[in-house]
């Protein structure tokens, strides 16, 4: 079935080549052109695209505000496109709390390293995003997790209670069946009567915490870590694909939002516990040292590297430092990116935990370790913290 798609942007130049992108993949194809956030949220009535590509800065509705209203009206899957600058980031943060997936930088070169790669990504973000349609709009019994309340007293995130509307609560913890789509609402209406599962603690002993995403990311991480106390036992180290411009900006959101202290990861850093360090975008993250006294190098990307920050040169790092004392996570994302370094991981003693299908925005990372057989359960994104919890004994 051919993925429809709404083009939403002010500039007829970059609707029209949008359009040409998307239309050149047989697999997609543009429906219609909005030319601002108000007449986008009566197209998406109107038209009932599968798939939005949206501006941030449009004149009489702008691109977060349409964003929210879509969400009311009819909730579709949203791909943002963005500034590389830091006002650019916040507003790209925004949107994705008022309920976007995912977001590419706006100009094309900095997408990828040459013209062909760009185009193929941004068809293959469409194509993905896609899939997460029949998920937004189906009805569901359960009621979305609380969001939690900030140190802060930051409002309620519109995206979190999307993310939790995604998922059901009654999900058993370890379940690695993949239903067909003619299944899903049956079997999803099916488990929503049963009765939450409890976890146990594995009795495991541990020293650090590694969290590596991708696409959907910053709402998952968001999820999980204002849930996290402030006396959370070990240090974090997050890797998110991520432009260098907006990771600092992401770090300070998180660190707003959270009771645990959150920041960009600098050279030198001594590993705390109740921090969290996220991966400088650009760069690369790795540890060294010993574990109560480790630190972190941040080092330049490498060209020949496909991900800056990269999943798998962080966990890799991290094993050979703490060995089996890691619990590590492999959150929603596009690629296999993490599966190589939650192997060293596994092959330590460490833990492996992957994000399940129904709740990411893309199945791509956590599906590379699960196939492989590295992770130890395949956990709905609304259960992460209160898994952690358990697991950390608090």
């Amino acid at each position: 079935m051919t993925v429809k798609v709404l083009v939403v942007d002010d500039s007829s130049f970059f609707r029209r080549r949008v359009s040409e992108i998307i239309n050149a993949d047989p697999r997609l194809e543009v429906i219609g052109n909005a030319v601002n956030g108000k007449e986008a949220v009566e197209l998406v009535q109107k038209l009932q695209p599968d798939v939005i590509t949206m501006d941030i800065e449009m004149p009489v509705m702008d691109g977060i505000t349409a964003v929210r209203e879509i969400m009311k009206v009819l909730p579709t899957p949203i791909l943002m496109f963005s500034s590389l600058t830091q006002e650019g980031a916040k507003a790209t943060l925004d949107a994705l709390d008022a309920g976007a997936l995912d977001f590419l930088p706006k100009k094309f070169e900095d997408i990828a390293r040459n013209r062909d790669e760009a185009i193929s990504l941004l068809q293959k973000r469409v194509g993905e995003l896609a899939r997460k349609r029949m998920f937004m709009r189906r009805p569901l019994r359960t009621t979305p997790a609380v969001a939690p309340v900030s140190r802060h007293s930051a409002p309620v995130n519109a995206a979190l209670t999307r993310e939790a509307a995604l998922t059901t609560a009654a999900r058993t913890t370890t379940a690695r069946v993949t239903p067909t789509s003619t299944t899903r609402q049956t079997m999803h209406s099916a488990v929503a009567a049963k009765p939450m599962a409890r976890f146990k603690a594995s009795g495991k002993k541990y020293q650090l915490m590694a969290i590596g995403t991708s696409t959907g990311g910053p709402v998952a991480l968001q999820k999980i870590l204002t849930q996290l106390p402030a006396n959370f036992p070990y240090p974090i180290v997050l890797v998110q694909h991520m432009p260098a411009t907006f990771t600092a900006a992401f770090a300070a959101r998180l660190n707003n939002l959270s009771k645990i202290s959150v920041k960009e990861a600098e050279d030198g850093d001594t590993l705390r516990a109740g921090v969290a360090y996220l991966a400088p975008g650009g760069k690369q993250m790795m540890l060294e040292g010993r574990p109560g006294s480790a630190r972190l190098r941040i080092l330049d990307g490498g060209d020949r590297m496909n991900y800056k920050p990269c999943v798998d040169v962080t966990f890799g790092s991290a094993a050979k430092v703490y060995s089996d004392k890691v619990l590590s996570m492999i959150l929603t994302g596009m690629g296999a990116d993490g599966r190589e370094g939650a192997r060293m991981l596994k092959t330590h003693g460490s833990t492996v935990w992957a994000q399940d299908e129904d709740s990411c925005v893309v199945y791509g990372m956590p599906q590379a370790v699960a196939k492989a057989g590295i992770s130890t359960e395949d956990l709905p994104l609304e259960r992460f913290a209160e898994r952690i919890l358990v697991e950390v004994g608090l």
